[in-house]
């Protein structure tokens, strides 16, 4: 009798926990995902995930969406998506921190991570499908108010 491979039973023991988590109701999270880019890589993250991370928050949370649409809550800065470069002083000096970037829909914010990259920041996120999945999701949208 042929034994499967190690890495068979591996795998099979994993899709098997996964199909009782999701049988039992349990949500399951898709891992992040890699982007390469020149100069190295950031991670695409969903709302889900960045709503569990601002229960923790140790990074810089930049909206580069123009014009303003609204914001999320605990946005640090706001630098519009073309004008990284021109504004790097808004950015941490060192450039492994850990840095969150979002927009509306995700193409700006990606734009700008893949600026940031090429610029030798390490450590970037960028919220794949913007606010548009964070209001979906029934996560909070703040607004500027017109009177300020």
């Amino acid at each position: 009798m042929r034994r499967a491979p190690a890495r068979w039973v591996v795998d099979l023991a994993a899709v098997v926990v996964l199909v009782l988590l999701v049988g039992l109701g349990c949500k399951v999270q898709a891992p992040e995902e890699i982007v390469t880019v020149e100069g190295g890589s950031y991670r695409n993250i969903g709302a889900e995930q960045l709503y569990r991370m601002l229960q923790r928050k140790d990074f810089l949370l930049v909206n580069v969406h123009i014009p303003y649409e609204g914001e999320l809550p605990q946005t640090d800065v706001f630098v519009p998506y073309n004008e990284i470069e021109k504004n790097i002083d808004q950015f941490p000096a060192d450039r492994s921190a850990k840095i969150v970037l979002y927009c509306r829909s995700g193409r700006m914010s990606a734009i700008a991570a893949e600026t940031l990259v090429k610029l030798g920041f390490t450590n970037v996120y960028n919220l794949k499908q913007g606010m548009q999945e964070w209001k979906a999701k029934g996560y909070p949208l703040l607004e500027k108010s017109g009177d300020g």
